[in-house]
């Protein structure tokens, strides 16, 4: 899938999550526990655990992998789940250190979409940091436009709505956005069904990072071709800090450039064959 549509499946996967975000806080409001920060905690964990659960559905969808998409859900999640139950009360407790200011509520969102994007960025094949950025910057734009809807509207159930689903599709952009644009290293699929999909690379670079594995099986590899000519583990990419090396572990063959190898340093724009598909591996010098 290219990026303008991973960016797409990311951004209303997030506004979904949003919507539900703001079920959760409409239904449940700040007053139905006591102490009111404690409100805060449980009401931000629900609303970042909402959010965070369709953006890492988003990646699995992307892939077309339906393991990846629970295991992303899973984990991004988890760590929204704690940027909700943080960044809710520091939003509040800043806008009041602050004097009743909007800075301290942007700051709060940003730092739900911090630890959002930490795992989004990674199950998508990025670095942490990266999606860590992206997401920042995600939750920084989605609590102006929040701030800008309010304003527009007052505190209505339809300002409320339409604002927290723009901070999911915003952190969900975000995330993605940023992760491609400082991206190193990719694959993009050149035939199959899966023509046109990306997987980063990036998080598999470092010498002592993990291996990844091209293959057919979900369980398996990492990067995931839907061709019965492609066996569950087919090859392996190992980073050594700026190149890749692909080794092949079929018995029916890997080729770079239409010639057979058993293993190989590769090279921007090489042509990678298994089965009957075929691979575009990019890097960025």
């Amino acid at each position: 899938m290219s990026r303008k549509m991973r960016m797409f499946y990311y951004g209303v996967m997030g506004g979904i999550g949003g919507l539900i975000a703001w079920q959760i806080y409409n239904q449940v409001g700040l007053s139905f526990i006591k102490p009111y920060y404690l409100a805060e905690i449980l009401v931000g964990a629900m609303i970042g655990l909402s959010i965070g659960l369709f953006i890492g559905l988003a990646e699995g969808l992307v892939r077309q992998n339906l393991f990846q998409s629970f295991k992303s859900a899973v984990i991004t999640g988890g760590l929204g789940l704690a940027g909700g139950a943080i960044g809710l009360p520091l939003s509040e407790a800043l806008f009041q250190l602050l004097g009743g200011g909007w800075v301290g509520r942007v700051i709060g969102w940003g730092i739900f979409g911090l630890i959002t994007g930490l795992a989004a960025g990674f199950m998508a094949g990025s670095q942490r940091w990266k999606g860590a950025l992206g997401g920042f910057i995600g939750g920084v734009m989605g609590g102006i436009l929040f701030i800008l809807v309010h304003t527009l509207f007052g505190s209505t159930i339809f300002g409320s709505a339409i604002g927290y689903i723009l901070i999911g599709a915003a952190v969900g952009v975000f995330i993605a956005l940023i992760a491609y644009l400082l991206s190193r290293t990719w694959i993009e699929v050149k035939t199959g069904k899966m023509k046109g999909m990306e997987f980063i690379l990036d998080k598999f670079l470092p010498t002592n990072g993990p291996s990844a594995f091209i293959g057919s099986d979900t369980l398996k590899a990492e990067i995931v071709l839907p061709d019965p000519d492609i066996a569950p583990q087919h090859a392996m990419l190992k980073g050594y800090g700026n190149y890749f090396n692909l080794k092949d572990m079929s018995l029916t063959g890997t080729y770079v450039n239409n010639k057979k190898v058993e293993q190989v340093k590769l090279a921007n724009n090489q042509v990678i064959r298994l089965g009957n598909t075929e691979l575009i591996y990019h890097e960025k010098r």
